[in-house]
């Protein structure tokens, strides 16, 4: 549940430049400079890359040695400067993957966004940015083995928001941050389709679902002293669904399942509303310059859920809003963290833990089903949930030798306590989410051995994620029957890598009008069979496991990258 505030850096003004980067598997170019005059800069990048030819390296008992993986992206920055008060930005960004293990499978996906951002400069105490745009997801899963059940699956969401933030200075201690935002979700759930002439799949469309989420906010930065200051905010957030939608109505004392709905109502327009305030509270105290201690309290409440479907190797995470079965979830969260540099600010150290709490998370039921269910409401379950850790950096900003190590230990647990549910997952206690690593490990270490040459090695190991197994089977009124482990009871194999390169710098003129650098190296080092999935199939009357790792052997890399 983390938060990233990602903004894109402006072109240069004065001069037409870029870095390029080729290799044996991809390839990357950005450009940037003014635009008409020195008011007007520009930035666009792209990166692709074509490793099809390593999967044809794969042996042919891997299953893999017909398929293929690839992605791109572009993105692209706009700013112009009318005067020293205005200023006007425009942003765009696409991405898209695709990649089959077979010619029988396919899968991609893509992301897109583009954004219009204007800001202004009232006063010197007073500025205010306005910003609109446009976000868009979506993947497409398409299976051609057998031309009778041809398919394809599709889903979809997109975003359309706009919001105003604005600052102002108060005075030397205050400064006071204010604003509003709305975002407008349409969602597709799903689109299963036949695909090509043969097939006779029928077609399947899930209801569309549509929302709108408003917020305001205000916070104020507050330094009370030269070692003290205190940020406290508070943000109203309301979520309204739309219509036109079809829902069922359960009765009040049971669980949600087709057999206590008690009827089915049609609506439009704002048919359900939930709203709540968000509050929010961290302080920093420098004992000296360079120790300090910070700590933070604050509460959420997120209105979309992400379904997941661990039990298939295919992308097909989806997304649900929340509406009049499922509630939005909320929580809470306290932080503290210790931060110390030593031998003239060159080594960084931090020390910092967490404790958060969530409600009504969605956990899926004992054989739910998540794709292209019209009531996923009847196999899902409202769950509670905490989530707890300490993450440890190291970080050597200079000399010959930098880099960073990390380590975090952190737990994601849930528990079904809802009094409806009659035999609730492991009998109630609390359980391993989906996405639970207990410990992380990464290690990225730089040495320059001259001004020319230098070496790189990142080392980056995690718990398996965990997993629910058939443990056994049974007969039972003369059928045979799988029996299951506790739910994420164990987990698949532990992942590590270990990548490494060295780096030739041919010449440091200055003169030069390009600089060049000289990269090879090797992807996985160890060449271990990192798992994406761990899966079971029925093979002559017996369950059999298998573990999918498609990259499991060291791969060369180089590449030549230039600056102009």
């Amino acid at each position: 549940s983390s938060v990233l505030d990602i903004n894109s850096r402006e072109g240069n003004k004065k001069e037409f430049k870029g870095p390029a980067s080729f290799g044996l598997l991809t390839s990357r170019l950005t450009l940037e400079g003014p635009l008409f005059s020195e008011k007007t800069s520009f930035i666009v990048g792209g990166r692709t890359t074509y490793s099809d030819w390593i999967l044809k390296k794969l042996p042919e008992k891997s299953g893999y040695k017909d398929g293929n993986a690839g992605f791109y992206d572009l993105n692209a920055t706009i700013n112009h400067k009318f005067d020293e008060r205005n200023n006007l930005y425009l942003n765009g960004y696409y991405s898209h993957d695709r990649f089959r293990f077979n010619v029988d499978e396919r899968y991609a996906y893509e992301n897109a966004n583009a954004s219009v951002k204007w800001r202004h400069i009232f006063s010197d105490r007073f500025t205010g940015v306005l910003t609109a745009g446009y976000d868009h997801y979506g993947y497409n899963t398409r299976n051609t083995d057998n031309p009778v059940n041809a398919y394809s699956l599709a889903f979809r969401i997109d975003q359309m928001y706009g919001k105003m933030d604005f600052t102002h200075y108060l005075s030397d201690k205050h400064t006071l941050d204010f604003g509003a935002s709305s975002l407008f979700y349409d969602l597709e759930p799903g689109k299963y389709l036949p695909y090509g002439g043969e097939s006779l799949v029928k077609e399947d469309r899930m209801e569309k679902e549509k929302a709108v989420e408003s917020a305001i906010y205000v916070g104020d930065r507050w330094d009370i002293t030269s070692q003290l200051s205190l940020n406290v905010g508070v943000r109203y957030s309301m979520f309204n669904v739309l219509g036109p939608r079809t829902y069922n109505l359960y009765a009040d004392d049971q669980l949600p399942s087709l057999a206590t709905v008690t009827g089915t109502v049609d609506k439009t327009g704002a048919f359900k509303t939930y709203h709540g305030p968000e509050f929010r509270v961290s302080a920093r105290y420098a004992f000296t310059e360079d120790f300090s201690v910070k700590a933070g309290f604050n509460t959420m409440r997120q209105n979309i859920h992400k379904l997941s479907n661990t039990t298939i190797m295919s992308p097909t995470d989806t997304w649900k809003l929340s509406d009049a079965n499922i509630k939005p979830q909320t929580g809470m969260q306290v932080a503290a963290g210790l931060y110390r540099n030593f031998l003239n600010n060159t080594i960084e150290v931090s020390l910092e833990g967490y404790y958060k709490t969530m409600k009504d998370y969605l956990d899926y039921r004992n054989g739910a089903e998540l794709l292209m269910n019209h009531h996923i409401e009847t196999d899902v379950l409202r769950t509670e949930g905490r989530a707890y850790g300490v993450e440890l950096m190291v970080k050597k900003t200079q000399g010959k030798l930098n880099g960073w190590v990390s380590y975090t230990y952190s737990r994601t647990q849930l528990r079904q306590n809802d009094p409806m549910i009659v035999t609730p997952v492991n009998n109630g206690d609390w359980y391993a989410a989906d996405f639970d690593k207990p410990h992380d490990l990464k290690f990225v270490g730089n040495y320059k051995f001259t001004h020319r040459f230098s070496f790189s090695l990142n080392c980056d190991y995690s718990t398996g994620r965990p997993i629910t197994l058939p443990v056994s089977k049974y007969h039972y009124g003369g059928g045979e029957f799988v029996y299951y482990s506790d739910r994420n009871q164990y987990r698949i194999p532990d992942f590590f890598r270990m990548e490494a390169s060295f780096n030739i710098e041919p010449s440091h003129h200055l003169t030069l009008l390009t600089h060049s650098t000289i990269s090879f190296g090797v992807y996985n080092l160890t060449g271990r069979k990192n798992a994406y999935s761990v899966y079971y199939i029925s093979e002559n009357g017996k369950l059999k496991g298998y573990k999918m790792a498609i990259f499991g052997v060291p791969i060369p890399f180089v590449s030549y990258n230039i600056k102009f």
